[in-house]
C-alpha cells in the first residue's frame, strides 16, 4: 500500500464510505480505486488527486498533504545514482534488493534519519 492509498482508505473509512460508492461517485471502477489504494496502480495524476480532495471536501492544508502523499506514492521508484559515490549506488541496489525484508521499526528509523518522522500516512 502506498502512503496516498493508505490515507485515502483512512479518509474513506472515517466517513463510512464504501469503496464501491466512492468509485461510483468519482466515475472510476471499483477495481481501479482498490488498486490505487493498494499501490498496484501508478501514482494518480494531479487532476484525479484534486477530484479526490474535492470529494472529501478537504481544506487547503489537507489538500497539500494529499498532493504530497500522491507525489511520494509511486510504487516503482527508479533511483538515479550516476555521478554519485559508488557507495550510493551500492546502497540503492541493496535497498531495492532487501526492502521487503525490513520491519516497520527499521523503516521508521531510516525515515527519521532522512528527516521524515511523521507517521500519519
Amino acid at each position: 500500500m502506498t502512503p496516498f492509498g493508505h490515507h485515502i482508505r483512512k479518509l474513506r473509512r472515517e466517513r463510512k464510505i464504501t469503496l464501491k460508492k466512492m468509485a461510483l461517485d468519482l466515475q472510476v471502477s471499483p477495481p481501479y480505486l482498490s488498486a490505487l489504494e493498494h499501490g498496484k496502480r501508478g501514482r494518480p495524476g494531479p487532476g484525479f488527486v484534486m477530484q479526490i480532495a474535492n470529494y472529501f471536501e478537504l481544506i487547503w492544508d489537507e489538500v497539500d498533504e494529499v498532493k504530497e502523499l500522491a507525489n511520494l506514492s509511486h510504487p516503482r521508484v527508479p533511483i538515479e545514482t550516476a555521478g554519485l559515490h559508488y557507495r550510493a549506488t551500492l546502497l540503492a541496489n541493496l535497498l531495492a534488493s532487501h526492502i521487503h525484508e525490513l520491519d516497520l521499526e527499521n523503516i521508521d528509523a531510516m525515515l527519521i534519519e532522512m528527516g521524515f518522522d511523521d507517521k500519519t500516512p
